[in-house]
């Protein structure tokens, strides 16, 4: 438990580090590919944050999930696309192939649905090669391009306000 702590307070000061290097994007493609990044540990209604998408015009099969938990019991059966913190090692380096090949694919849009800092999902969000980022404004600033100031059960509100955005950008 403690070296968990010790742990995530390392893997913080590296990504801290690396988020000096963060690039803008000032891409005008029009968002067809969405990337979907969710702390399952505490929201558990990715069903509807999914039909929100799709209800608003972005395809089903467009849509590719990482899907994060504190804890993954031995027992429990679990998606290809959800991973713990046991997929990073103490230099900040993912071991998951299927989360490496996420972290790789040019999304025209990147949702982070998390408003609690956890170094993984920073991670996760620092490395991707998405052309846009949007997220919580409770999480680091320099990680995303557009920052919804909402909480995370909210899904309704955060579904409307990313497209009334992306709306106004010429996004969509």
């Amino acid at each position: 438990m403690f070296l968990n702590y010790i742990k995530d307070y390392f893997l913080k000061r590296i990504l801290k580090k690396n988020l000096h290097n963060v690039e803008n994007s000032s891409s005008l493609v029009p968002i067809q590919s969405v990337g979907l990044v969710i702390d399952e540990s505490y929201f558990f209604e990715k069903d509807k944050l999914i039909q929100e998408l799709i209800d608003n015009g972005i395809l089903k099969n467009n849509i590719k999930l990482a899907l994060y938990k504190d804890k993954i019991k031995k027992n429990e059966h679990v998606l290809e696309h959800t991973f713990s913190s046991k997929k990073i090692n103490w230099r900040a380096e993912i071991s998951d192939l299927t989360l490496n090949d996420f972290i790789s694919e040019k999304f025209d849009l990147l949702i982070n649905y998390y408003d609690i800092e956890k170094a993984i999902l920073l991670k996760v969000t620092s490395n991707s090669k998405a052309h846009f980022k949007v997220g919580f404004s409770t999480v680091d600033k320099r990680l995303n391009h557009l920052m919804i100031n909402t909480n995370a059960e909210n899904y309704t509100v955060f579904a409307h306000e990313l497209f009334r955005y992306l709306k106004i950008l010429n996004k969509i």
